[in-house]
């Protein structure tokens, strides 16, 4: 729950102590901006060294204060955020797929770590768009091959257009997006996550079930008194 000053702030951490124990209260910082502030370096890493990466935006994304996932994603290059995440990957020596999430803070200039993904995700096929296809190349890695070291191209997009659509319109009424520049962002070269000529039942039938997910989670709301996207200020 978003809270506005510190009184509001204090009155609802009295409110959660009532009813959980005050070692399982969580405090965060709400930086703001939405999606098109929030930046990922992407990695396939051995032994804290990334072998394959690349770096991507979160444009845009549904509900477009707190997004439950992303709809449109667009690789950049973001020299920012790489040497932190490579410092970091180094400091635990991981290895595996990892996305590291960023919220660039305009109040002061500086990316902020927002959470470490040690797993696919939900955009990761933008990465063989690019050039850098993540599952592949793991594979490889885990069978003994040699992957040699690259770096995904920028300029590339990813889209879910069931999400991505809204998230748009939501962005036309609020003044900051035109239908002129929404379409000029779905250019070539771009990759549906669910839309594919040889397979399309699976765009097919992420309309009817988005849908379903909409109004469970509208009437759940309704029912609890909370508006569903204020239950659940996060990403996933």
């Amino acid at each position: 729950m978003a809270v506005a000053n510190r009184e509001e702030l204090l009155a609802r951490y009295h409110e959660a102590r009532e009813l959980i124990p005050p070692d399982l209260i969580l405090l965060q910082e709400l930086i703001p901006g939405g999606g098109e502030s929030q930046f990922s370096y992407a990695a396939l890493c051995c032994d804290g060294q990334p072998i394959a990466s690349l770096t991507a935006r979160r444009t845009r994304q549904y509900p477009i204060d707190f997004g439950y996932s992303s709809s449109f994603v667009e690789t950049l290059d973001v020299p920012e955020i790489v040497a932190p995440s490579r410092r970091l990957l180094a400091a635990i020596r991981y290895t595996g797929l990892v996305e590291i999430e960023y919220k660039f803070d305009a109040r002061n200039g500086r990316y902020k770590l927002l959470d470490i993904n040690p797993r696919l995700w939900t955009w990761s096929a933008l990465g063989r768009r690019a050039g850098v296809d993540f599952p592949y190349l793991l594979w490889q890695m885990m069978i003994g091959k040699p992957v040699p070291e690259q770096t995904g191209r920028t300029g590339v997009r990813w889209v879910r257009m069931s999400t991505d659509v809204p998230a748009a319109i939501h962005e036309m009424f609020r003044g900051r997006l035109s239908l002129g520049a929404y379409l000029r962002s779905l250019r070539s070269p771009v990759e549906f996550a669910l839309m594919a000529a040889d397979d399309p039942l699976p765009g097919l039938l992420d309309l009817p079930l988005f849908a379903y997910k909409h109004f469970y989670d509208g009437y759940e709301g309704l029912r609890s008194g909370v508006p569903s996207a204020k239950r659940c200020p996060t990403k996933s």
